[in-house]
């Protein structure tokens, strides 16, 4: 199982994401080295979210990097949530049980 992090950007996301994106991206660069994080990344053109797709049976690894997260605590996230992912298909490293 996994677990999906919905971001909702601030709509000055682009503007401001300059003097917090290498602290940002650090973070991620971690969780990615650990396990924790898959894959993430920005939604829409310009963005108007982001999605970040963690490994776990629990929201603990995507809370945790929420609640550290740059973009959050500086209010380029204006809200976020975690929700469990039942991935199906896809790359045979992600799924479980593959089709």
């Amino acid at each position: 199982m996994h677990q999906l992090l919905i971001y909702h950007t601030a709509p000055d996301y682009l503007q401001r994401r300059g003097e917090y994106r290498s602290a940002h991206l650090d973070l991620a660069k971690a969780a990615v080295a650990r396990g924790e994080l898959v894959v993430g990344g920005a939604v829409g053109n310009p963005p108007e979210s982001a999605l970040l797709l963690f490994n776990g049976e629990t929201p603990a690894h995507a809370t945790a990097f929420a609640k550290a997260d740059p973009y959050v605590l500086n209010g380029l996230v204006t809200g976020w949530e975690v929700k469990p992912w039942n991935t199906v298909v896809g790359l045979s490293d992600l799924v479980p049980d593959p089709l």
